[in-house]
């Protein structure tokens, strides 16, 4: 029996997730959260072997949320779900430790193969993907400073929703000075140097939403 979190922050989708999922006679899903900090202490309390992950959350992001639980225990798996395939998100996803990531356009069978590919100990990226992945280890090995860090990732995020200083240190518990240290290496990477800029770049790659 394979055991399922679920964690997005649309009801309509969790719903239709775990009516697919409940189908299935080897898979038992655990429950539901709608943010990437009940995610983790859910999954932290109930221990599921895969947790489907949204990227797209309030309190924490899914990729802030699976770094999170894989350093309190590394033993829960993340499949992580997205509209996007961008060249950002496919290298987020691997610098987070997800187990997979798979696109939410996919079929059903496709689903329930990543979910138990990845319950079995093995990793399932999207075909969509799989190249990009293989294409950021290498270039990661090549070239580690040419690509954003995890934390530079979150920086990102937070100040295209508008964040200021302050407010990134308080959600990503750090000091403003290592914030702005962080800002500024992005802002050096990326070649953009204004608020403005940042946000069409979160916004053209998916990485933040348009309400």
């Amino acid at each position: 029996m394979i055991s399922i979190l679920l964690a997005d922050d649309h009801t309509i989708v969790r719903k239709g997730f775990r009516l697919l999922l409940e189908h299935e006679p080897d898979v038992n899903v655990l429950g539901e959260a709608a943010n990437g900090r009940e995610a983790v202490e859910m999954a932290v309390k109930l221990k599921p072997d895969v947790v489907l992950m949204d990227i797209m959350m309030p309190e924490l992001n899914g990729f802030q949320a699976t770094q999170r639980l894989r350093l309190m225990d590394d033993s829960i798996r993340v499949l992580i779900l997205s509209m996007y395939s961008s060249q950002d998100h496919v290298h987020q996803v691997v610098q987070s430790g997800a187990s997979g990531y798979l696109l939410k356009q996919c079929a059903p069978r496709d689903l329930l193969s990543a979910v138990k590919e990845i319950a079995g100990g093995k990793t399932y990226f999207a075909p969509a993907v799989s190249r990009q992945v293989l294409d950021f280890r290498r270039q990661y090995r090549a070239d580690k400073g040419s690509i954003l860090t995890t934390r530079e990732f979150e920086v990102l995020q937070l100040v295209a929703e508008g964040k200021t200083n302050k407010d990134i240190g308080g959600n990503l518990f750090i000091s403003v000075k290592t914030v702005e240290k962080h800002r500024q290496r992005l802002m050096d990477k990326l070649g953009i140097h204004d608020v403005a800029g940042l946000t069409r770049y979160a916004i053209a790659r998916g990485i933040v939403d348009v309400y």
